[in-house]
């Protein structure tokens, strides 16, 4: 998923020199090809991201097309201020990049760890919100960002899962997509670096189908609400807290029918270090732990 970030960002700044690239000292092998192509559109504002948000919404009010790259639990959680008042307060076209969201960076502290992220911005005014879960959906995504007279947020979790899809989707901004067909009293719905393991899933419980939400603002809360209320249990699986992330968007969606929602998040503050998969586990949201769970929720 992050050469394809890195193609299409570099596709768009040779298309429209308005684009530009600010950086809060990461991503440099990432951005090595948009460096060497389109030099003068690379700015790195260095570690001072309050800043730089601030530098891109200047940029944005000046007609640019800012897109702000950084760890997500700096972009956006260090500047939330920030987002709120400089660019989504004013309606700015800025694309904030969160990269590592979720548990991608564990090793490195509780300080790297990032599940508060979609929480924290569902309540911003004006914001888009996109977490994809493979190359196609973060093309996808970025075509409906770079459309949009909106500010944005990029939502990178885990992104070496392989692709969930074969084709880039075509589908109206804001639907949920469909990874998988199955059996018709259950769904799996999920978002983000959660997808990929949800088909694995779905292959030992015969085929549960899986959808995959890669928009989250906008969202077609319409297309949640039939898929809820036409199977008898509907499991949603997030990288992100349980609370104010994907499961909270679609329980209050289905409202009184919510009862048939079984939630995978995380539930409590991490305060560890370790690897990818032993966080998962921590959190309970490894696919060992979920598949667990699912046969207790189906009596199997």
């Amino acid at each position: 998923m992050r050469p394809t970030f890195s193609r299409i960002l570099t596709q768009a700044a040779k298309s429209d020199d308005r684009v530009l690239l600010l950086t809060g000292d990461h991503g440099y092998a990432l951005f090595d090809e948009f460096r060497q192509t389109c030099p003068d559109q690379y700015i790195n504002c260095g570690i001072a991201e309050q800043n730089m948000v601030g530098v891109a919404a200047g940029l944005a009010k000046a007609g640019f097309r800012p897109v702000v790259y950084g760890l997500s639990a700096f972009v956006p959680m260090r500047v939330l201020e920030q987002i709120k008042i400089d660019i989504c307060y004013e309606v700015l076209p800025v694309i904030l990049v969160g990269d590592g969201a979720g548990l991608v960076y564990g090793q490195l502290g509780v300080s790297h760890q990032c599940t508060e992220d979609l929480a924290a911005l569902r309540v911003m005014p004006n914001l888009n919100i996109v977490s994809p879960a493979d190359r196609f959906e973060l093309e996808y995504c970025w075509n409906h960002l770079l459309a949009s007279a909106r500010p944005s947020y990029l939502r990178f979790g885990k992104a070496d899962l392989g692709d969930v899809h074969s084709t880039l989707p075509t589908a109206p901004a804001g639907s949920v997509l469909q990874v998988r067909a199955g059996r018709a009293d259950l769904a799996l719905l999920a978002t983000g670096s959660m997808v990929a393991p949800a088909t694995k899933i779905s292959d030992v419980f015969s085929g549960i189908p899986v959808w995959s939400a890669p928009m989250l603002e906008p969202c077609r809360t319409a297309q949640i609400q039939h898929i809820g209320s036409s199977v008898s249990k509907l499991f949603v699986l997030e990288e992100h807290s349980v609370n104010g992330g994907f499961g909270d968007l679609v329980t209050q969606a289905l409202g009184s029918e919510a009862g048939r929602v079984t939630r995978f998040g995380t539930r409590k503050f991490s305060e560890v270090c370790g690897n990818y998969d032993y966080l998962l586990s921590y959190h309970g949201i490894s696919r060992t732990e979920i598949e667990v769970k699912l046969k207790e929720c189906l009596d199997l």
